[in-house]
C-alpha cells in the first residue's frame, strides 16, 4: 500500500511539474512533422496518438502533418512500378503520382485518424488539396554540367514531373477545425492552378503552414536523436544563426540539411521556436514540450 502511495505521489509531481508548460502553451499552435520509425512501430504509434490527444486535452492546438515514403514504395513495388530517381528525389509522373496520392490520402492519413479517434480523440483528415489549403507548383530543380569553367557551362532544367513547392498556405480550414475541438491531419499534397495534384516534402509543408500560423513550435519527428557535433554529440540548443557555418564545415550533412533549412525557414516567417526530435523515443513530444531538458536539438 505505501508503495502504491509512493508511486501515485511520484505521478502528481510530474504533473505538477508539468503545470507550468500547460500554462505557457494554452491556446497555442505546435506543429508537427510525424515521419520516421514512429509511424511503422506500432507501441509507438499508440503512443503518438495518445501523446496528441493530451496536447489538445490541455487546451493546446496540435496540427500533423504526416509522410509515407516507405508505404509509397512498398506499393510502387507491389505494382512492378519502377520509379527513377534524381538528386535523391522520386520523379513523380501521372502514374506515379496516382499512387502516391492513393497511399498518402487514402491509406496512411485514414490509419493515423483512425488510431486518433480510436484513442478517444477527434481528428479529421485532410490533404493539401482541401480547401485549396496547400497550393503549389512545379518544383524546378537544375544543375550545371562539370566542366572546367562552371559559368560557361548550359543549365540543365530537371523535370521532377508531379514534385511540388508550396507557393501559398491557406489556413481557413485548420482555424474551423481547432476551433471545434478537431485535430487536423494532413497529408503532403498539393493543387496547382489547374487543380492538379502535386506531391510535396512533408517537412516543408509543415514548415510553411507553421509559418503562415505563426506556430509556437514546429517540431520535426525524425530517426535520429537531433543535430550532432562533428564528435557525434547531441547539440541540444542551436541559434539559427549558426547553420550556414555548421553546413559549411559539413557537420551537418546529408538529409539533415533540408530539415535544418525547413527550421530556418519557419523560424523566418514568425515560428517562435523549432525542434528536432528522435521520434523513436517513447512519449518524445511531451517530454519536448513540458520538461526543461527536452529530448532533441532546439533550433531557435
Amino acid at each position: 500500500m505505501v508503495k502504491n502511495v509512493k508511486e501515485s505521489i511520484q505521478k502528481a509531481e510530474v504533473l505538477i511539474d508539468s503545470l507550468p508548460y500547460m500554462q505557457k502553451f494554452r491556446h497555442k499552435t505546435i506543429v508537427i512533422k510525424y515521419g520516421g520509425h514512429a509511424m511503422v512501430d506500432e507501441h509507438l504509434k499508440r503512443q503518438f496518438a495518445l501523446d496528441v490527444i493530451l496536447l489538445k486535452q490541455v487546451g493546446i492546438n496540435p496540427i500533423i502533418i504526416h509522410g509515407g515514403g516507405p508505404q509509397i514504395n512498398q506499393l510502387l513495388d507491389r505494382l512492378d512500378i519502377q520509379p527513377s530517381y534524381v538528386q535523391g528525389m522520386r520523379v513523380t509522373d501521372g502514374e506515379i503520382m496516382d499512387v502516391v496520392e492513393m497511399v498518402l490520402v487514402g491509406k496512411v492519413n485514414k490509419e493515423i485518424v483512425g488510431l486518433i479517434n480510436h484513442c478517444g480523440g477527434k481528428a479529421v483528415g485532410l490533404s493539401g488539396r482541401d480547401g485549396d489549403l496547400v497550393c503549389a507548383r512545379k518544383l524546378r530543380m537544375s544543375s550545371k554540367n562539370k566542366g572546367e569553367k562552371l559559368e560557361k557551362t548550359p543549365t540543365e532544367i530537371i523535370d521532377l514531373g508531379q514534385v511540388g513547392e508550396v507557393t501559398q498556405i491557406n489556413p481557413g480550414v485548420l482555424e474551423s477545425l481547432s476551433q471545434n475541438d478537431f485535430i487536423p491531419v494532413i497529408a503532403p499534397v498539393g493543387v496547382g492552378d489547374n487543380g492538379q495534384a502535386f506531391n510535396i516534402n512533408a517537412d516543408l509543408v509543415a514548415g510553411a503552414i507553421a509559418g503562415k500560423l505563426s506556430a509556437e513550435k514546429l517540431i520535426l519527428l525524425t530517426d535520429v536523436p537531433g543535430v550532432n557535433d562533428k564528435n557525434g554529440q547531441l547539440i541540444t540548443t542551436l541559434p539559427h544563426q549558426d547553420l550556414e557555418g555548421l553546413i559549411d564545415d559539413g557537420t551537418v550533412a546529408g538529409g539533415m540539411i533540408p530539415k535544418v533549412r525547413c527550421c530556418e525557414d519557419a523560424l523566418r516567417q514568425g515560428v517562435a521556436k523549432t525542434y528536432i526530435v528522435d521520434g523513436r523515443i517513447e512519449h518524445s513530444i511531451l517530454l519536448e514540450m513540458f520538461t526543461p531538458e527536452g529530448v532533441g536539438t532546439e533550433i531557435f
